[in-house]
């Protein structure tokens, strides 16, 4: 079956721990689509406990089972629901994917003196300081866990910079330590030097972080048995790192451990090439410059050239690396990154991550199920947001699982209207696509002398009529304005 990856969550998921057992309910229905693996959000107890998205990681070995940060449930549920959804998708042959924020820490338990430098926030290479006292967060005991599953305590030694200081103004602040005063390195020089990102930064160059951070990654896939990991943050992180103990969990496991990373670069694809390149391929990425190809594309409407809409992407440099979205909780109105691919789009972009034989598609909660949601603007005002599941989605999921094999054979020569032929294999009967950004459109398409006389109908019912396949081979294939169709022939 073709593999089809899907985000179970957005940044504004209903709270009360109701997240893990909608997935348990959800299983049998995801794998009728096609859908052969689920990304979960962090699993593991955050600074605001029940309320926590869990990218604010406080305790990696806190599933959901202490009495820490407020509660006992994450805001997903307990650890008892995590490891039954879990279940549930692995009975279905569903794989389960876990996210996996090793960048920072947050909430510490206690205060400590440290030595450290105020750096610039817009260049963290130069320092603004002389090396100043200051008091941090930095000391992590867990108190609720009492020290069940590992004893480590976390301090100073194991972060390299904070951004906060008792008593003084909000900073980013470069700690003094053995292990280096300059920050970690990077594969590029965005803010000087990306490392720090938020909270407590931590510091990989400690051996006993590296250590107790591969102790926990096989603690977790002892208590779980995941099949892979979502890194978060790769642009704040060392590469180095990440090749160890991908190795290590790879090994401790005794499984092939998909490993897919976020390294956040529209337009710069020659950053995903090369954090591949020197990760050695140990992980893919998620190709941040399609889904920005698509959102510019929903934007720019029917003066969009279509033919260029996978240039410098992943997907088409290297797709054995690339794992293709329409949006994600970061992309989603009313977020830091926001970009999000227009509605009326998203059926096509979905046709182009799922029926073409490149990439690993990722699909996103909302444009399964919807959400509705309150946040602020970047005015500070109450929005209300409504996503839309999208039209057709669970036609074009059953077309990818049903129909997207074999041969592909493209018609790109329009600038508004794309097709490709699926040929089929020897389990599947193949399909025609067609989209247009612009206007409704016939487009000629070579199906093969096998089709011969044969007819072919819309698989989404757009179209009503059937298309007959000329004694060459070739049918004149429909397509809505602003939308696509997916031919299949009768029989099928």
């Amino acid at each position: 079956m073709n593999p089809t990856m899907i985000q179970f969550f957005h940044w504004y998921s209903d709270g009360n721990q109701t997240l893990w057992k909608e997935a348990q309910k959800q299983s049998d229905y995801l794998a009728e689509l096609g859908i052969t693996s689920v990304w979960f959000p962090p699993a593991y107890k955050g600074t605001s406990g029940g309320y926590s998205t869990g990218y604010d990681a406080y305790d990696l070995f806190d599933l959901g089972e202490f009495d820490q940060k407020g509660s006992i449930p994450t805001k997903y549920g307990t650890k008892d629901d995590y490891i039954s959804a879990v279940q549930s998708l692995k009975k279905n042959n569903i794989q389960v994917i876990v996210d996996v924020v090793l960048g920072h820490k947050a909430g510490g338990d206690e205060l400590e003196t440290l030595k450290a430098v105020k750096v610039d926030e817009n260049n963290r290479e130069k320092v603004i300081s002389d090396v100043i006292e200051i008091q941090s967060y930095t000391k992590f005991t867990f108190p609720g866990r009492n020290k069940k599953y590992s004893d480590f305590e976390w301090n100073a030694t194991c972060f390299s910079g904070v951004d906060y200081a008792e008593g003084m103004d909000s900073h980013i602040y470069k700690i003094q330590s053995e292990y280096g005063n300059d920050w970690e390195e990077m594969i590029d020089d965005e803010k000087g030097n990306y490392d720090y990102l938020m909270y407590n930064d931590i510091e990989h160059r400690n051996p006993f972080v590296r250590e107790e951070l591969n102790t926990w990654a096989k603690w977790y896939f002892d208590q779980t048995d995941f099949d892979g990991v979502r890194l978060d943050a790769l642009k704040h992180i060392s590469f180095d790192f990440y090749k160890e103990w991908l190795t290590l969990i790879r090994s401790n496991s005794g499984k092939n451990i998909f490993a897919v990373g976020e390294y956040w670069a529209p337009g710069y694809l020659n950053l995903l090439q090369k954090y591949i390149e020197v990760t050695e391929g140990a992980m893919s990425l998620f190709d941040s410059s399609l889904q920005n190809n698509f959102h510019t594309a929903s934007k720019e409407g029917g003066s969009y050239d279509m033919r260029r809409i996978f240039d410098e992407t992943l997907t088409q440099a290297d797709p054995l690396h690339s794992v293709s979205l329409v949006d994600n909780h970061d992309t989603q109105p009313l977020q830091d990154l926001e970009a999000p691919v227009e509605e009326w789009f998203k059926p096509i972009a979905y046709a182009l991550i799922l029926l073409r034989e490149d990439g690993y598609p990722c699909i996103f909660y909302p444009d399964l199920y919807g959400a509705h949601y309150v946040d602020k603007d970047r005015e500070g005002n109450d929005q209300e947001i409504f996503l839309n599941k999208v039209d057709r989605i669970e036609e074009l999921l059953k077309a990818r699982k049903e129909h997207a094999y074999g041969a592909q054979k493209d018609y790109f020569e329009d600038a508004n209207c794309l097709g490709w032929v699926r040929e089929g294999d020897d389990e599947h009967i193949g399909c025609a696509v067609v989209l247009s950004n612009k206007d409704a459109y016939n487009k000629p398409m070579e199906v093969g002398e096998k089709y011969i006389g044969k007819s072919f109908y819309d698989l989404l019912g757009r179209f009503e009529e059937k298309i007959i396949i000329d004694e060459k081979g070739w049918g004149n294939f429909l397509v809505p304005a602003g939308n696509v169709s997916v031919w299949i022939p009768e029989q099928a």
